[in-house]
This record gives C-alpha cells, structure tokens and sequence, in this order.
C-alpha cells in the first residue's frame, strides 16, 4: 500500500503504535515478571504489522463513541491496568464477573451512554451491582484507586442537586479521576446567554472524557448522548427519568431485602412528576412475581404510559389511597416529596397534594419487621424525623448506595469490564 493511499488517521495511528510499542513491552513484560507471567500468545492487533502483549484478550481502547484512539497516556494506562488486574484474584482492582465472556475483565461495556432505565437487563445489572460491589471495596480501603487517572468528568447540572452531583464527583475523584464542575448551568453558563444544549455538549465534550448532566426538561439527556462523542449519563432530565438513582434503588433493595423476584413495593408521592419513581417501575419490572402499589394524590397519579409498560411485561400493579394497608402488605414502601417546582404557578394544586401521604410512627408500626423506607431525598416533612432512629429506614444507606454505583458506572463506561 503507498503512503499516499493511507489515511491521517491510519497514519497518526501508526505513528502512535510504533513510539508506544517499546515502552508497553518494557513496562509491561517488567511489571507481568514481577507479578503474573504474560502469555505471549494473547495479544491485541493495533495494526496490521504490530501486536502488544497484554494478559488476555481486549477490546481495543478506543472512545466507545468514535473510531479515535485514547491518548497514549490512556492507552499505557488501561493495558498497565489490566495487566496488574490479573494478578490476583483479591486485589482490590480485580472484578471477577464469572465465566461469561460477556463481562470478561476488559471487554466493552455494553452501553455507550445511560440514559434510561429501559437499556438495562437483569444480566448487565447483575453484573453491575457486582462491580459496584468492589467499588465498596476500594471505597472503604485506605489506598483507594486510580485505574481512571488521567480523566476528566464534567457535571452540567441545570437543576439543583446535592447527592447526585456529589456522589458523582465523589466517585470519580475516588477512582483518581479529576471533575469539571458547574453546579447552576441554567444560570452561570452560556446557557443564560442563549446558547443551545447541542452548542453546550460539542463544547464541553472537548474539555472532558465524560459528561454527567441534569436538565429540567424530559428528553434532554438524549439530546445530549446524540450529539456527544464522549459518554453521556442522564442525572435526571426534569420529569423524564434519572436511571442511575434507580440503579441504586435496586441495588439497595437487593442488599437489604435480600432478593428481587417476588417483592411488593409500594411507590408514594409524587409519582406524576417524580423521575425516580417512573425509572425504577421500568427495573423492577426486568424480575419476577414483583407487585406495585401506588398511592398519590389525585392531581399527581402515575401517568397511563408506566401502567402501559408494566401491563405489558406482566407486571401486577394497583392504585390505592390507603398507605397504612399498603405499608402492611409491603417489603419497600419507596416515599417521594411532592415537588413544587413541577407546579409552575399553580400552588394551590401543590398544597392540595402536599402532606397527604406521611410516613410516620404509625406507619411505622404497621411496616412488616424485614421492610424498608426508601427515599431518593431531599425530603421535607413526607417522612417525619422520628423515624430515622428505625432500622427499618434505609434511605440514607440508599444514598450511600449511590455512590458506589456510580463508581462503577465510571469505571465501566471508561474502562470497560
């Protein structure tokens, strides 16, 4: 093939393949000797005359969303990452997923940005939750992690937000990653000045390897994924959906109730309006034998589409206006505030909704003895604050939940598995 028929891109790559292969082969080969043999025979192709060993086959480490190639920094660091990974199964980097290949350390993660709840099946939350188990891990370890050094996230939140932008930020700096942060975009960004969405995301994808966004309308983080090269994850998009706290939902239940199949949840509040709500209907109805209460207001019932949805998969749902029975009957009662802001400037229907559903000691007393309370916070006086000393009330380890969630998040849609 001439030089004039190869592509910049094919060059460049090249030009890169070539400088990096000595020093992947020195670090690599001194690091495998001081810590697991490499196998010679495992390799990855990065051109069609060069192959770098590594300990077992990878997806090639590529942005997910283009065909560019990470930084050589990136790509040292990923390859040192999963050579290092191997070397023992209890090393505090080393995900063990089972024998599926699927979720085999290095494989491409499934999804290029998280933007509903509907992307995810029982198989990739299993294995997530996995992950996010030995993110606890490294949280909870005094030398904590670096395997995301060298990245960048920027949050663009144009609603307030205290536990998700946090944890987010948390997890990466946790995962010794950097943030870029702007905490009121609808205000203190060009935003402001008129700038679209679209203009925003081809802007700050440019500064960052990830963005993490809130919005106050529905469907915005899917505007942003389709305009991105970079990841997307949707911190919530007004009253669209928020999947990663329904991640952390079901993570949640499962640790404390033990199980998913063939639990009645009871969803409370706000459920026209509450993207919480509406995202973890979509999860709980990936199990089986599941049961839904809802119990709202009138003029913030749950909307005919989630009802739709879970008719559709065959999953038993039922209305109801009374709390003390339903909480009876539960193993999660899921609470949720009536949000003012959705009103616009009908107060008066706010006011009408607000307090009608409280969990207080009376509930309480009806609540089976393995139940839960579950609220994605903030609240306000929907749970009263005699019930934070029951064990039964699990929202903020909920709240702590979400941070190791979105540790693995992070790690997988940079890494991979």
């Amino acid at each position: 093939m001439s030089l004039s028929s190869l592509s910049t891109h094919d060059l460049q790559r090249d030009l890169i393949v070539s400088r990096l292969t000595a020093r992947f082969s020195a670090e690599l080969s001194r690091d495998c000797r001081q810590q697991v043999p490499c196998s010679p025979s495992r390799s990855v192709s990065m051109s069609p005359s060069i192959s770098l060993p590594v300990t077992q086959s990878i997806y090639l480490p590529r942005n997910p969303k283009q065909n560019n190639f990470l930084s050589p920094a990136k790509l040292y660091q990923k390859e040192h990452f999963l050579c290092k990974s191997v070397k023992n199964e209890k090393d505090s980097h080393a995900i063990s997923l089972g024998n599926s290949s699927t979720f085999s350390v290095g494989t491409k993660f499934q999804l290029d940005d998280v933007i509903e709840a509907q992307q995810f099946d029982r198989e990739i939350l299993s294995a997530i939750f996995e992950v996010a188990r030995e993110m606890e891990k490294i949280e909870k370890s005094s030398s904590g992690a670096n395997i995301l050094r060298g990245y960048l996230m920027a949050t663009l939140f144009y609603e307030p937000s205290t536990r998700t932008r946090l944890s987010f930020e948390s997890a990466m700096k946790r995962l010794g990653g950097e943030v870029l942060t702007t905490e009121n975009a609808r205000e203190f960004s060009s935003a402001a000045k008129g700038e679209t969405l679209e203009d925003s995301i081809r802007t700050v994808e440019g500064y960052s390897d990830i963005i993490v966004m809130r919005h106050f309308e529905s469907g915005a983080a899917r505007r942003a994924a389709s305009t991105a090269s970079i990841p997307v994850i949707n911190a919530g998009d007004g009253p669209g959906q928020h999947p990663t706290q329904a991640l952390l939902d079901v993570y949640t239940i499962e640790r404390e109730i033990g199980r998913l199949d063939g639990i009645r949840v009871g969803l409370v509040g706000d459920l026209a309006n509450g993207r919480t709500v509406r995202s973890l209907a979509y999860l709980l109805a990936k199990y089986n034998d599941v049961k839904i209460y809802f119990v709202a207001p009138d003029i913030v019932k749950m909307k005919d589409d989630i009802k739709d949805y879970l008719s559709s998969k065959g999953v038993e749902w039922e209305e109801s206006a009374d709390l003390m029975e339903v909480a009876s009957k539960c193993d999660v009662v899921y609470q949720t505030r009536i949000q003012r802001e959705r009103f616009g400037e009908r107060i008066d229907l706010y006011e009408e909704a607000r307090g009608k559903y409280i969990v207080d000691k009376k509930v309480m007393g009806v609540l089976q003895k393995h139940a839960v309370i579950l609220h994605p916070l903030p609240r306000l006086d929907e749970i009263t604050v005699d019930v934070d000393g029951d064990p039964r009330a699990a929202y903020f380890r909920q709240a702590k939940n979400g941070l190791y969630i979105r540790m693995a998040l992070l790690k997988l849609l940079l890494l991979g598995w």
